[in-house]
């Protein structure tokens, strides 16, 4: 790599690709990251090698115009995480992940800390029930689980009323759902006219029933974290925006769970369909898909999948927001509970540049759209919203984007991994208990409940799945977000820190 400043770097390749790393010197770069990055930028000598052994392959230009790398960056499965691919003449459906649209939302809230630790041990208890003991109470009937799929918030909003005022459902309110679209990336909607194969059973009954897959967390690093606003760092956006000093805010991080993955494995499987039969396969098994008349069955297809899981992302993180309101409102009685921003981090969008296609991937990292992207939305003066969790009891932070050409207008996710998920397991337990003592977490399991607490097995393992997202497993936040302040691929709006923290 050679630093161009303080904050970027480049990485030289044998292929001239521009590849532009944002990290500062506090920001540690991970060695295996880095190799994996080659490994993917050789994609480029595939493509050169399909084109000469199968030239009606492509049907134009087909390669990697661009790669932007985020402070989180590190070690993914095949792609890194914090990676921004931008591509023409193909794309690349492994490069959004399994998790398609796992992504980001934050509700702020006319709330104070006081109230919630005052009332947390009723708080605890409401939340494993709606979210892990069977309390969802989200009822949907066939004809609305396919418009959600289909067209995502716009469907469900177009149904609601065949569930109206039933459970989950007596706290939707369609006038602010319709409201909150404009402050959701692509409306919450990738719109559809038909349903994926591996997902036909999802509606295959003719009858209402109580879903038992939306309204998921899911695991890892995915949570729903009650936060207080810290510090206020830019007030004008600020303003804007309706953050205050104190406010209670509600962050959810999570994607389309069930969904996504059998999704994800389809597309593999139709990617190796078509690579030239008498060519080697990838080392890394990453394949591209052309931009094609020849094999528009199989874009058309990808799409089709792609705009499902997504879909399904949105409206899981809908529905989780409502759940959450729904606790506070039957325990705070009436509240203000407004939508801030919605984005997805493990996403694949098609531009336009020069009068031709372009394919922006992102894997691990937020769209950063600045003031001239986000004319003609409620953001065309501030920049897009940009929410970066910290690890888990450490901050987080809003910030608007700052339209970087050289980031792809991209953010990171996240602070991103200092260690594996098995060496964060060899972490002494001083350490972690320490750790526990000062920060509330609500899981499916209380270790204090008489059930559990005779049984070492299952508090291991709890122990065990915290371990893994505990702060000591990722990098320090503050030196991630400086770096792209600096940068000024987003500017900082506040600072929040967890309250408690519900993780699945």
């Amino acid at each position: 790599m050679e630093r161009v400043s303080a904050n970027q770097s480049i990485l030289n390749n044998a292929y001239g690709i521009p590849v532009n790393i944002f990290a500062n010197a506090q920001v540690k770069i991970e060695q295996s990251a880095v190799d994996e990055l080659h490994q993917l930028l050789h994609l480029q000598t595939t493509l050169e090698q399909i084109k000469h052994a199968r030239p009606d392959f492509f049907a134009a230009p087909a390669n990697i115009l661009k790669t932007a790398i985020t402070p989180d960056f590190h070690r993914g499965k095949g792609i890194p995480i914090g990676t921004t691919l931008k591509t023409e003449g193909f794309i690349l459906p492994q490069a959004i992940g399994k998790d398609v649209n796992c992504g980001m939302r934050l509700y702020i809230t006319d709330l104070k800390e006081d109230e919630m630790l005052g009332r947390l041990d009723k708080l605890k208890k409401a939340i494993r029930h709606v979210y892990f003991q069977g309390g969802r109470g989200i009822p949907l009937t066939p004809n609305q689980k396919a418009a959600m799929l289909k067209q995502g918030l716009i469907g469900l909003l177009e149904t609601h009323q065949e569930t109206d005022n039933e459970s989950i459902w007596k706290h939707y309110n369609a006038r602010q759902q319709e409201k909150d679209l404009s402050h959701i990336i692509n409306m919450g909607s990738l719109i559809t006219d038909g349903i994926f194969d591996g997902l036909s059973n999802y509606t295959k009954h003719d009858y209402k029933s109580y879903d038992s897959q939306i309204g998921s967390i899911g695991g890892g690093n995915h949570f729903v974290e009650v936060q207080r606003v810290n510090r206020i760092l830019n007030g004008h956006v600020a303003h804007a925006w309706g953050l205050k000093e104190d406010a209670v805010v509600v962050m959810i991080h999570t994607g389309s769970v069930s969904v996504g993955y059998p999704t994800a494995a389809h597309f593999v499987e139709l990617l190796k369909s078509i690579y030239p039969p008498d060519m080697k396969h990838p080392e890394n098994k990453i394949y591209p898909l052309p931009y094609s008349e020849k094999y528009k069955e199989q874009w058309d297809d990808f799409w089709l999948s792609l705009s499902n899981a997504a879909n399904f992302a949105f409206c899981n993180r809908m529905f989780l927001g409502l759940m959450m309101q729904r606790i506070f409102t039957e325990e705070f009685g009436s509240l203000d509970y407004q939508l801030l921003y919605d984005s997805g981090h493990n996403m694949l969008w098609q531009e336009e540049e020069d009068g031709r296609p372009v394919f922006i991937h992102r894997k691990g990292a937020c769209p950063a759209r600045g003031i001239q992207e986000m004319q003609g939305t409620p953001y065309a003066y501030t920049g897009e919203p940009v929410l970066i969790p910290g690890s888990m009891g450490a901050s987080s932070f809003i910030l608007a984007g700052g339209g970087h050409s050289e980031s792809l207008c991209s953010a990171s996710h996240g602070a991103g991994r200092s260690l594996s998920r098995g060496d964060s397991l060899k972490v002494d337990d001083a350490i972690f208990e320490d750790f526990m003592k000062r920060f509330h977490i609500i899981t499916p399991i209380d270790p204090n409940s008489h059930q559990v607490r005779g049984r070492r097995d299952i508090l291991q393992k709890w122990k065990d799945e915290i371990k893994k997202e505990a702060p000591f497993a990722f990098k320090e936040i503050s030196s991630v977000i400086q770096t792209q302040t600096d940068a000024g691929v987003a500017k900082a709006v506040a600072e929040v820190k967890p309250i408690f923290t519900v993780k699945g």
